[in-house]
C-alpha cells in the first residue's frame, strides 16, 4: 500500500545484518501507520532495540540490568554486528546511519551518500550525537514519550495507585516520576538531615555552631600570645636591625683598625730603614772621626812621606863625592910618584907613595862599603816608612770604602723611604676611599664621617662589641621566649585553621540551605506555573483524549493540590481517578503520555508502540487505534504487535496502514 504522507520524520528502511537474534533482515516502513507482525520471542523487542541503538548508539553498561545491551545483542555466532537505518527529516532531507556497534560512531550518509559524520558533535562518552543535533530529544526522552511498551499501561490492582501517582504528576509537574508535594517532602528533609534547623540539635548546623562557639571562646584566650608574638617580632626586628647597625659599625671599625695596623706595619718598615739610615749616618760620622784620629796621629809620616830619590840623590852624591876624592887622592898619589920618581928618585919614597894607592883603594871601598850600608838602611828604613804609610793609606783608603758605601745605603735608603712613604700614603687614601664608598649607603654619612676619623680606634671598638654582644644576649632572650610560646601558638593556629574550616563547612551549610530555600522557591515557582499554564492545557488536552478514547463516557479532567487527579463523571460529579477502574486509568495514562509528543521536538516524530495493546479489550483497542489514526495523522506510527486484532480493526474501519513480518 502506497503513502503520500510528506513533510514528517518518519524511518524508511530498517537493514539488519546481524543483530540479536535478527540476522539478513530488510524492513521498509512508511509514514502512516506500520504494523510490525511476529509471533512471541520473534525479535520484536529485538528490533525495537534496534531502532534506538542505530540512532543513539548501543550501550555497554548495565544500568542496573543484568546484562548491557551490547552484551544482550551481540551475536553468539560471531557474525559481524551491523546495520544500517534509513530515515528522512521534515525537511525532506534523507539520511543513512551504518553502524557496526562494535565501534562506537557510526558512518552517516546524505542522500548523495556523501560522509558527513564530521558536521556533528561527537561526545567522549555518547559518540556521535547527530540524532540529537537534528531532534532535540535525546535518548531518555525518546523512551519515556515516543516509544510505549506493554507493561507502561497494564498494571494490576497493586500498581494501580502508583499509575495514577503518575498520571498526576505529568499534569501536576510535566514528568510522570516527579511528585511535587514528595518533592517538596523530599527537599525538606534533605534540608533537615544534611543541614539542620534552629530548633534542631544534633544536626550538622547545630554542631557547627557550637563547635564554632568553642573555638572562638579558645581562640580569645589564646589571643594573648598571638598579642606577645607580634610584641616579640616587633622587638626582634628592633634589636635586629640594631644589631645590623652594630655589626656594620663593628665590621667599619675593624677594617680601619686592620688599615690602621697596616698603616703601622708600613711605617715601621719606614721607621726601620730611618734607623737604618740613622745608624749609617752614626757609623759614617764614627768612621769620619777614626779617619781623622788615624790622620792626626800619623800627620807628620804621611806630611813627610818616603822621599826615596832624595835619599838616593844623596847617597849617589856622597858616592860621586868619594868617587871624586878617591880620583883626586888617586891622581895626587900619581903624580907624587910621578915627581917623587922623577924629582926626588927615592925608591922608599917610591915605595911610600906605591903604598898609598892600596890605601886609596882601600879607603875606596871602606867608604863605598859604608855609603852602600847607609843605603842599605836608608832602603830599610824607607821601606819600613813605607808599609807604615801604606798601612795607613790602607786603613784610612777602607774607612772611605765604608763611609761611601754607608752613604749609597743611605742613598738607596732616602729612595725607599720616599717610595714607601708615597705608596703607603696612595693605599692608605685608596683604602679609605673604599671602606667609605663601602659603607656609605649601609651607615649614615655623619657617623661614617665620625668613625672614619676616630683617634681611639680600640676603645670604641670594644664599645661597639660590648654592645653588640649585649643585644645578641638580648635578641637570644627574645627567640628563648618566642620558641617557649610556639606551643601555644600552634594550638592557636590550629583552631583558627579550625575555625576556618568550621567557618567554610558553616558557609558552604548556608549555601546550601540558601539551595534548599531557593529549590523550594522554585519549585514552588514552577508548580504554581505550572497549575496555572501548563496543567490546564493538559488536563484540557487529557480531557479531549479520554473523550474520545472513552467514547464519552468521561469529558473532563482536573488536577487540585489536594485530590491529586480528579475525573468528572456522567452525573456530574468529581472523584478521584484512582477510584476508576485499571483499563480506564491505562487508557488515561496513554493518553497523557500522547498527548505530550506534540510539544516534544520541532520534528514530526514518529510513535512506537510496543504490544502497548495486549491487555486493552477489543473496544478500548478500536477507540485507540481510531484516535491515534484520527490524532496523529501527521506522525508515522509504527505498532509491534504479536496477534492480527489491530489489522483486523484497522480493516474493519478501513484505515490504511502498511504490513511487515519478522
Amino acid at each position: 500500500m502506497l503513502w503520500n504522507r510528506g513533510d514528517i520524520l518518519k524511518i524508511n528502511k530498517l537493514k539488519i545484518n546481524s543483530y540479536g537474534k535478527l540476522k539478513e533482515k530488510e524492513i521498509d516502513l512508511e509514514p502512516g501507520i506500520n504494523i510490525i507482525y511476529g509471533k512471541n520471542e520473534s525479535g520484536k523487542s529485538t528490533l525495537l532495540n534496534f531502532i534506538v541503538d542505530s540512532l543513539y548508539g548501543i550501550s555497554k553498561t548495565k544500568n542496573g540490568k543484568e546484562y548491557s545491551n551490547y552484551d544482550k545483542f551481540m551475536p553468539w555466532s560471531g557474525d559481524d554486528f551491523l546495520g544500517r537505518i534509513e530515515y528522512e527529516l521534515d525537511n525532506s532531507n534523507k539520511y543513512e546511519v551504518f553502524r557496526d556497534f562494535k565501534k562506537k560512531n557510526p558512518k552517516i550518509f546524505n542522500e548523495n551518500k556523501e560522509d558527513i559524520s564530521k558536521e556533528f558533535n561527537i561526545d567522549k562518552t555518547k559518540g556521535n550525537e547527530f540524532f540529537y543535533e537534528q531532534t532535540k530529544i535525546d535518548e531518555e526522552l525518546f523512551l519515556s514519550t515516543l516509544v510505549v511498551g506493554q507493561q507502561e499501561v497494564k498494571l494490576g490492582n497493586k500498581e494501580q495507585s502508583m499509575l495514577v501517582q503518575k498520571i498526576a504528576n505529568l499534569v501536576g509537574t510535566g514528568e510522570d516520576n516527579v511528585s511535587y508535594k514528595k518533592a517538596l517532602s523530599r527537599i525538606n528533609k534533605r534540608q533537615l538531615d544534611e543541614i539542620g534547623t534552629s530548633k534542631s540539635r544534633e544536626k550538622p548546623i547545630n554542631i557547627l555552631e557550637r563547635n564554632i562557639g568553642r573555638l572562638e571562646e579558645e581562640k580569645q584566650n589564646l589571643s594573648k600570645y598571638q598579642n606577645f608574638k607580634y610584641e616579640i617580632e616587633e622587638n626582634k626586628n628592633d634589636l635586629k636591625e640594631k644589631i645590623e647597625k652594630l655589626e656594620n659599625e663593628n665590621n667599619l671599625l675593624k677594617e680601619i683598625k686592620t688599615l690602621e695596623e697596616k698603616e703601622k706595619i708600613e711605617n715601621e718598615k719606614i721607621n726601620i730603614q730611618e734607623n737604618i739610615k740613622k745608624e749609617n749616618i752614626e757609623k759614617i760620622n764614627s768612621l769620619k772621626q777614626q779617619r781623622k784620629e788615624i790622620e792626626r796621629n800619623n800627620s807628620h809620616i804621611l806630611a813627610n812621606g818616603v822621599d826615596n830619590d832624595r835619599n838616593n840623590k844623596k847617597i849617589e852624591k856622597e858616592k860621586k863625592s868619594l868617587n871624586r876624592k878617591v880620583l883626586i887622592l888617586s891622581i895626587l898619589v900619581i903624580l907624587i910618584n910621578i915627581l917623587q920618581f922623577i924629582l926626588i928618585k927615592n925608591k922608599i919614597i917610591n915605595y911610600i907613595v906605591l903604598l898609598t894607592i892600596p890605601s886609596v883603594i882601600i879607603y875606596y871601598f871602606l867608604q863605598k862599603n859604608k855609603l852602600n850600608k847607609i843605603t842599605e838602611r836608608e832602603n830599610k828604613e824607607n821601606e819600613k816608612k813605607q808599609n807604615l804609610i801604606n798601612n795607613i793609606n790602607s786603613e784610612i783608603s777602607s774607612l772611605n770604602q765604608q763611609i761611601e758605601i754607608l752613604n749609597n745605603n743611605n742613598l738607596e735608603i732616602d729612595n725607599k723611604l720616599q717610595e714607601l712613604k708615597n705608596n703607603l700614603n696612595l693605599k692608605i687614601n685608596l683604602e679609605k676611599e673604599r671602606i667609605k664608598n663601602k659603607y656609605l649607603n649601609i651607615i649614615e654619612s655623619f657617623k661614617l664621617e665620625e668613625l672614619l676619623n676616630l683617634e681611639n680606634i680600640d676603645f670604641k671598638l670594644r664599645v661597639t662589641q660590648e654592645e653588640l654582644n649585649n643585644k645578641n644576649i638580648e635578641l637570644h632572650k627574645l627567640e628563648l621566649d618566642q620558641k617557649n610560646i610556639e606551643p601555644e601558638l600552634d594550638n592557636l593556629s590550629k583552631i583558627e585553621e579550625e575555625l576556618v574550616n568550621d567557618k567554610e563547612k558553616m558557609l558552604t551549610l548556608q549555601k546550601n540551605n540558601l539551595s534548599f530555600v531557593l529549590a523550594k522557591q522554585v519549585l514552588e515557582n514552577a508548580y504554581i506555573n505550572m497549575k496555572n499554564s501548563v496543567t490546564p492545557k493538559f488536563t484540557e488536552e487529557l480531557s479531549k483524549n479520554i473523550s474520545n478514547i472513552t467514547n464519552g463516557k468521561y469529558n473532563n479532567i482536573r488536577f487540585n493540590d489536594e485530590e491529586g487527579l480528579i475525573v468528572e463523571i456522567e452525573n456530574g460529579d468529581y472523584i478521584p481517578a484512582s477510584k476508576l477502574s485499571v483499563g480506564t486509568i491505562d487508557q488515561l495514562y496513554l493518553s497523557l503520555r500522547l498527548s505530550m509528543i506534540e510539544d516534544l521536538s520541532e520534528e514530526t516524530m514518529p510513535i512506537i508502540l510496543d504490544e502497548t495493546f495486549a491487555y486493552f479489550d477489543d473496544e478500548r483497542l478500536e477507540n485507540v487505534l481510531k484516535y491515534i489514526n484520527d490524532k496523529f495523522k501527521n506522525h508515522q506510527v509504527i505498532l509491534l504487535t504479536c496477534t492480527n486484532r489491530e489489522k483486523d480493526i484497522l480493516d474493519k474501519n478501513l484505515i490504511s496502514y502498511n504490513n511487515c513480518e519478522l
